[in-house]
């Protein structure tokens, strides 16, 4: 399959989330919980989020995921409780634009990764997934998660 890769610099985002490890079938409910967790203080603030929700892995072990989830805000933004004030760092990312089921994303990293490898750049260590649509609203086949690696 062909993927579109984008190479951008970017500023720093600021950002409010909670990070937690998990195993990825608990997932769903860990991402469920902070989203709703950070609109409601964002909710009592008075802000929004500035984008959609993102998710960002630290580490790919499916037993005991490292995970950010969050939203990113206009500016940084105090935290409450588990809910901490964060910023996505400047720099160099690609990205790609994936339409599917969350369980058929893998080819989609795998090729990130080699587009990474074969034009000279190495990842910094941490994959952002962020969600244009939930598996509420669309079928899975309709999903939008643009996926980003930040680069070195």
């Amino acid at each position: 399959m062909d993927y579109k890769f984008e190479l951008t610099e970017e500023p720093a985002q600021p950002v409010l989330s909670t990070r937690t490890r998990t195993p990825v079938g608990n997932l769903p409910q860990e991402l469920g919980k902070a989203y709703g967790a950070i609109i409601q203080y964002l909710n009592e603030i008075g802000e929004k989020p500035l984008e959609m929700a993102f998710a960002a892995y630290y580490n790919m072990d499916m037993e005991d995921l490292d995970v950010e989830m969050g939203f990113p805000v206009a500016r940084p933004l105090a935290g409450k409780g588990e809910i901490k004030s964060s910023q996505i760092p400047a720099g160099k990312r690609v990205s790609c634009m994936y339409k599917g089921p969350y369980s058929l994303m893998e080819p989609v990293y795998n090729a990130m990764m080699r587009w990474i490898n074969e034009n000279g750049h190495a990842p910094v260590g941490v994959a952002y997934e962020f969600y244009y649509n939930s598996p509420m609203e669309v079928p899975e086949s309709e999903l939008l998660t643009k996926i980003v690696f930040p680069l070195k």
